[in-house]
């Protein structure tokens, strides 16, 4: 079992261009929570950061971009606001990638926390150089 001080957290760089959403996403995921670590504990949070880059240029399969929908409600009757994946891939590309990776993670406390080492930015620039992120093969 990991113990929360013997937990060695690296960098990972994950380069989202041209690749699909949902498998960058479960990679993503997957890193954050550990699982790919021999000594994976799921009540510690024994992941590694990761850095997502180019999320502007994720593809997706389908009709997902004109039917895919992501609701929000403002809290008043009536407040339902639905957004495509179109549009809000054009306004906000980092907040579909980061929308697609937390729903892949646990609720709760650990999942919160889990969900700070996630970094993502809509091009190729990133200020995490001084942490030499290792690059993951798709």
């Amino acid at each position: 079992m990991a113990h929360p001080e013997d937990v060695v957290r690296n960098y990972y760089l994950l380069d989202a261009n041209n690749k699909i959403l949902g498998r960058i996403a479960a990679k993503a995921a997957a890193l954050l929570r550990g699982k790919h670590k021999a000594q994976f504990t799921p009540h510690i949070d024994s992941g590694d950061v990761v850095i997502i880059i180019n999320a502007e240029k994720i593809r997706v399969s389908g009709k997902k971009l004109s039917q895919k929908v992501y609701p929000r409600y403002t809290g008043y009757p009536g407040g339902l606001k639905l957004t495509k994946l179109e549009d809000l891939l054009a306004k906000r590309p980092m907040e579909v990638m980061k929308l697609a990776v937390t729903r892949m993670l646990p609720r709760g406390p650990l999942g919160y926390k889990i969900r700070k080492k996630l970094k993502v930015y809509a091009g190729e620039k990133h200020p995490h150089q001084a942490q030499k992120p290792i690059p993951w093969p798709f």
